[in-house]
């Protein structure tokens, strides 16, 4: 018999993924655990083996079908099985429902009158709008005629363009809609400062040739953060309704510059690792997120958040605040300019750093004491470095 297999439920509040390629065509023949599909989700790009061996009968979807939990995927059963899939409500229970929003959309659709007895979803009439396409010249290839995304975008690729659309990837597409739900939820507030690193940029010289290998700078920043956050709980937090829920963990996130955007990997657990482990850590998950081969956990659960975005050339900023959190450090690029010191101008090594923090459940002096209490840290290095081995 065959068995319609669904999305499974991946955990991690993940509800839905985005089907990147099928490694078997329908009617070949597929043995246990082998790789049928790679999806995507918002966190990873993953193989789903087969539940069963067999012959594969259906597929719920091609490349850039969105899939939610629960949802066919893929039927597979014996060779000599017929499938049908069975009717679904639009189809037998009279007039569409209106269209549900488009989950990642970055602006609201317009409303665009469809040309006499063309069949075209509202999102497909924009498209074609948008591009300068007649949709009265398209041939539909859709399910009774319907012109879809695809004969729209063959139409406009028909002739010449000055512009290109270009889908947004399905990590894009939810790092678009966290940041805007972010900014859009939490009351934003960037307090910034300056820390002398002269002194924490030798320290760390001297503990890599110690140490016989690199030191992230990753790693001297966690160290750095993880007193403040004892001290001052409100930083390591979460706002829910009328309640601020104090975290007794320290996971901190690590945002990662990847090829799709920016991903923050987590390091669990890291007031409890030295900076030997905390470097390991911290490449191992960096490199994991790079390479969209990180668990869901890996990718979830930090409680504070920290952004080199100096190793990008980047000076101070406004860093958005992770949905579920109440704070994140951003650290600039180090740079030569004149300080004083000791009564005298010299040239000094500075490094900016930018705070943004939930206003809701932090003021501007405690956001204030926070960063000094950093700041002390970075200038005096002894103090984070004492338990390198």
């Amino acid at each position: 018999m065959a068995l319609e297999f669904r999305l499974p439920d991946i955990g991690e509040g993940l509800t839905e993924a985005e089907i990147v390629e099928w490694f078997v065509e329908v009617g070949a023949d597929v043995t246990l655990d082998q790789p049928l599909v790679q999806i995507e989700t918002d966190k990873a790009v993953t193989e789903v083996p087969a539940p069963r061996a067999g012959t594969l009968l259906h597929r719920g979807g091609e490349a850039g079908t969105v899939v939610k939990v629960g949802e066919l995927l893929a039927v597979i059963g014996d060779r000599t099985e017929r499938w049908t899939e069975a009717p679904r409500d639009s189809e037998t229970q009279g007039p569409a429902a209106p269209a549900a929003p488009i989950v990642g959309s970055l602006e609201e659709a317009e409303e665009v009158a469809a040309p006499a007895g063309v069949q075209a979803l509202p999102v497909v009439r924009k498209m074609a709008k948008d591009l300068g396409v007649d949709l009265n010249r398209v041939r539909g290839t859709g399910p009774g005629g319907r012109i879809t995304r695809e004969d729209v975008e063959a139409a406009a690729g028909a002739r010449p363009t000055d512009e290109e659309r270009v889908r947004l990837s399905k990590l894009r597409r939810t790092i678009a809609e966290n940041t805007a739900r972010s900014w859009r939820e939490i009351p934003h507030v960037t307090t910034f400062g300056e820390a002398d690193a002269a002194s924490l940029l030798s320290a760390r010289a001297d503990l890599e040739r110690r140490l016989g290998r690199r030191v992230p700078l990753e790693a001297l920043f966690i160290r750095a953060v993880i007193p403040p956050l004892r001290a001052h709980p409100e930083f390591n937090a979460t706002v829910d309704g009328q309640d601020l829920v104090l975290k007794r963990r320290y996971d901190i996130g690590v945002a990662v510059d990847t090829p799709e955007g920016l991903v923050v990997a987590v390091v669990k657990g890291a007031d409890r690792r030295g900076i030997p482990e905390l470097a390991e850590e911290i490449e191992r998950v960096a490199e994991a997120a790079r390479s969209r081969t990180a668990t869901p956990a890996e990718l979830s659960g930090q409680t504070f958040t920290v952004s080199n975005i100096g190793a990008v050339g980047g000076g101070f900023g406004t860093p958005i605040i992770p949905f579920g959190t109440t704070a994140i450090l951003s650290f600039g690029r180090v740079r030569e300019q004149p300080v004083a010191r000791g009564g005298r101008v010299v040239v000094g090594s500075v490094l900016p750093l930018s705070l943004s923090y939930d206003h809701r459940a932090i003021d501007g002096a405690l956001g204030r004491r926070f960063l000094a209490a950093v700041i002390e840290h970075l200038e005096d290095p002894q103090r984070i470095l004492s338990d390198a081995r």
